[in-house]
C-alpha cells in the first residue's frame, strides 16, 4: 500500500549533505510538496548546496537548531507540518572523538526536542539513523534491523540514543515513527572531512592520502541518490515504527576504495599514506537490506559506481570544494593529521 504524499515537510538538516541530496530528490519526484528546510547553518549545512534551488516556490529556509523547542514548533505551526524527517545532526566520528559533547547536544537532546514537537502537534517523525549503531561486525554476519545495538564511538552512541528515544516515543506515546539506518554515503555535497570526499579533493590537489591502519576495514559505500530513493520508500510504503536498513547490502576495504578514487582521478597511487589509526575504529559494517528491498526498493549504484560518481563530482566542481578547504576546515585537517603525516615522513 502506498501512502499519500505528504503535502508540507519539514526537512531538518536539510542544508547538509545527504539533507541536500533529499531536498533536491523529493522537490523534483513530489514538486507539489511544500518543503522547509529547517538548519542551523553549521560548517557543513551549506545554503551552497540549494543554491539553485532556492527560487521554488515551494521551498524555503528556516535557520534555527533543532534543539530549540520554541522554533522547531513555530516551523511546525506556521507551515502546516504533517511530516518531519530528521537528518539533523553531528555526524564525523573523528570530530566526536575531538569534542563528543556536541554530538549529544545535537544528536540525542535535539532529537528529542523534535520528538516532543511531534508528540504535541500530533505529527509523524521519520529519523535518520546509520550502520554505525550496530558497531563493529564480526565474521560474514549482515546486521539486521533487530540486531542488539553496539556502538563503539561518541557519534555512533549518540546516534544509537536517538534511536532508542524515537522508539520509545511511539511505544509510549504512540506517535508515528520511521527510522532508516544508512551505510556510509558518498555523492554530491559531501563535506570534505569525510573520507571519499577527502581523499579525491588531495588526489586532485596532488596532496597525499591518509589511510587510516591498514586501509583494511569495510564499508557499504553507498550513493547518496540510493539513500533517497530508500528514504522515499519508507515514508510512502514503510510500516508505522519500523525500522529499514539502506544501503547496497555488499562492502568493499577502505583500500578498494582508495584505488577506485585514485583510477577515476587517474592519480598516482604513490600518493596513499598510512597513518596511525583512530581510536575504537569499527573494523567492519555490513547490512542486510532485504527489508527495504521487500518494499520494491533496489538501488540504482553498486558501490564501486558510488564511490567513481563521488570522485567525479568533486573533480568537476572545485567552485563547491576550494573555499571550503581552506580557514577552519584546514585548522582541523593539521590537527587531525599533521602529526600522523609527518610520523611516517620522517
Amino acid at each position: 500500500m502506498t501512502r499519500e504524499i505528504p503535502k508540507n515537510l519539514l526537512v531538518t538538516g536539510g542544508c547538509g549533505f545527504i539533507g541536500s541530496n533529499f531536498v533536491r530528490y523529493w522537490t523534483e519526484q513530489h514538486p507539489d510538496s511544500k518543503v522547509v528546510v529547517y538548519d542551523k547553518l553549521t560548517y557543513a549545512g551549506r545554503r551552497e548546496n540549494l543554491n539553485d534551488l532556492w527560487d521554488n516556490a515551494n521551498l524555503s529556509l528556516v535557520v534555527a537548531d533543532i534543539g530549540d523547542m520554541d522554533a522547531a514548533r513555530k516551523a511546525c505551526q506556521d507551515n502546516g507540518i504533517d511530516l518531519i524527517v530528521n537528518f539533523a545532526a553531528e555526524t564525523h566520528v573523528d570530530q566526536s572523538i575531538l569534542g563528543p559533547l556536541v554530538f549529544t547536544d545535537t544528536n540525542v537532546r535535539g532529537t528529542h526536542v523534535l520528538l516532543e514537537v511531534a508528540r504535541e502537534l500530533g505529527i509523524r517523525l521519520h529519523h535518520i539513523s546509520t550502520d554505525e549503531v550496530y558497531g563493529h561486525i564480526r565474521d560474514d554476519h549482515q546486521s539486521v534491523e533487530t540486531d542488539e545495538l553496539a556502538p563503539r564511538s561518541p557519534y555512533a552512541a549518540s546516534k544509537a540514543a536517538a534511536d532508542q528515544l524515537v522508539q520509545a516515543y511511539a511505544i509510549t506515546y504512540g506517535i508515528p515513527v520511521t527510522i532508516t539506518r544508512g551505510a556510509n554515503n558518498v555523492g554530491p555535497y559531501q563535506y570534505p572531512e569525510k573520507a571519499v570526499p577527502l581523499f579525491s579533493t588531495n588526489a586532485i590537489l596532488g596532496e597525499p592520502l591518509p589511510v587510516y591502519g591498514d586501509g583494511r576495514q569495510m564499508r557499504d559505500y553507498a550513493h547518496v541518490y540510493d539513500h533517497c530513493t530508500g528514504i522515499e520508500a519508507v515514508l510512502l510504503r514503510g510500516n508505522i515504527g519500523e525500522v529499514y536498513n539502506v544501503g547496497t547490502g555488499r562492502e568493499m576495504t577502505n583500500l578498494e576504495m582508495v584505488d577506485i578514487v585514485l583510477d577515476t582521478l587517474s592519480k598516482d597511487h604513490s600518493l596513499v599514506k598510512h597513518v596511525t589509526d583512530r581510536p575504537g575504529h569499527d573494523r567492519r559494517y555490513s547490512m542486510n537490506v532485504d527489508k527495504l528491498r521487500a518494499l520494491g526498493w533496489e538501488p540504482r549504484y553498486d558501490p564501486k559506481q558510488a564511490v567513481a560518481e563521488a570522485a567525479k563530482w568533486y573533480e568537476g566542481n572545485r567552485w563547491w570544494w576550494e573555499p571550503i578547504r581552506s580557514g577552519e576546515f584546514r585548522e582541523y585537517y593539521d590537527r587531525q593529521y599533521a602529526e600522523r603525516l609527518a610520523g611516517i615522513q620522517q
